[in-house]
């Protein structure tokens, strides 16, 4: 593997010491170069010193990865949720739980609504799980599920693309519009089209927080939720004129919204698109392409922000993690599908980092956060990213 951060600081002050060595040293002694190519070759270590120096140091991981070949119902995985030590994958065949290094299947011969799960919650609070899927809601809970419809509860459509818990309440996105349900009183209440400024009713994701909730609206950009006032906002194309921001950072990047992302403690909203993403503050919105920044591709199936300066970013193209200066990228090699690791700083310039392992495949769909490990969805399986220590990247 390569060298970490104090062995590239340890290589950096070598070359610093040389350098200055080739200036103090005598021009009649013969080890040291003669004249102006002395001072040269100075300079020249100085800058590579500098350049050594600056390289940024990014998280690196060993990835293990599983299929349906060591325990899961589908390789096509939607989305993957951490529940402590334990992970919940929601995938096209099932909802799927890895417990104690090993994967347990529940299936619509287990009560689950649809097989094709397409988000998955979970209450912190009950340990509930809230599966949103193809069919209908479902809620996993004291080893039972228990199922909404539009046919036996206020669900607004049974197709569900996201759900997230907030206290009492689970909002839910769907393909007609976003809805509620207070779990104390057994109410729905829908938002569409007649309540809000939502124009689509095609809401795709959700993100939900204490003071905010955000839905993706596929078409529609994002509409927020101020649940002191209980006031909706949106967010869409600021000129009006097309549905890409025509100036950068002018506005969001794209109404064709895929996924919400609210880091409520530094009040920064996250947004993925399949044209770029956006940070917005409150105040300035701050865009991201593929031409002009480390993103490896434009089509994004899910942003996930940390707080409110770094985020992971789930492309068609491999996952990309952004500290607010640097990126980062890791999947298979495009072309040769060997494990790849690239890193650009904020100058632009891209480096390879020598890795041995990667995610399953580079169509990225989701990822989470374990503690400083990472658990990623995939077309081809779930990955487990465990983060190296500082050791462990050092070249042996």
């Amino acid at each position: 593997m390569t060298t970490n951060r104090v062995s590239v600081t340890f290589v950096a002050h070598a070359l610093v010491r040389a350098a200055s060595r080739l200036i103090s040293t005598p021009v009649g002694r013969v080890a040291a170069p003669r004249g102006r190519y002395a001072t040269q070759l100075a300079v020249f270590l100085i800058f590579a010193a500098w350049a050594v120096a600056g390289s940024p140091d990014m998280p690196r991981f060993r990835w293990e990865n599983f299929t349906t070949g060591n325990g899961l119902p589908d390789n096509h995985v939607f989305q993957i949720k951490v529940d402590g030590s334990q992970v919940w994958a929601a995938t096209e065949n099932g909802l799927a739980l890895y417990r104690n290094g090993q994967w347990k299947v529940y299936g619509t011969e287990d009560g689950l609504a649809h097989r094709a799960v397409l988000s998955v919650d979970v209450d912190p609070r009950t340990g509930d799980v809230w599966a949103a899927t193809m069919g209908g809601l479902s809620r996993f809970s004291a080893g039972r599920f228990d199922n909404y419809t539009q046919l036996n509860s206020g669900l607004p459509n049974d197709v569900v693309y996201g759900v997230a818990v907030q206290g009492d309440s689970v909002w839910v996105a769907t393909a007609a519009g976003g809805a509620r349900l207070d779990v104390k009183t057994g109410q729905w209440r829908h938002f569409n089209e007649r309540n809000t400024p939502m124009y689509e009713i095609w809401t795709y994701g959700v993100s939900a927080g204490a003071e905010k909730v955000y839905y993706a609206v596929w078409g529609g950009g994002v509409l927020e939720y101020d649940v002191a006032t209980g006031r909706w906002k949106d967010y869409n194309d600021p000129d009006g004129e097309t549905q890409l921001v025509l100036l950068k950072d002018q506005g969001l990047i794209h109404e064709i919204t895929t996924s919400v992302s609210w880091a409520e403690k530094d009040h920064v909203l996250w947004v993925a698109t399949y044209f770029g993403a956006s940070r917005y503050d409150g105040r300035y919105w701050k865009n991201f392409m593929e031409k002009d920044s480390g993103l490896p591709s434009n089509f994004l199936n899910q942003v996930k922000g940390v707080d409110g300066t770094r985020a992971w970013f789930a492309t068609d193209k491999g996952l990309a993690y952004y500290d607010g200066t640097n990126w980062a990228v890791y999947r298979p090699a495009l072309d040769t599908k060997a494990p790849e690791m690239t890193v650009r700083d904020a100058q632009g310039k891209v480096t390879r980092v020598e890795v041995t392992t990667a995610p399953s495949h580079n169509y990225i769909l989701a990822v989470d956060f374990q503690g400083d490990d990472l658990w990623v969805a995939t077309a081809h399986g779930v990955s487990h990213g465990i983060r190296l220590k500082q050791k462990e990247t050092t070249t042996k």
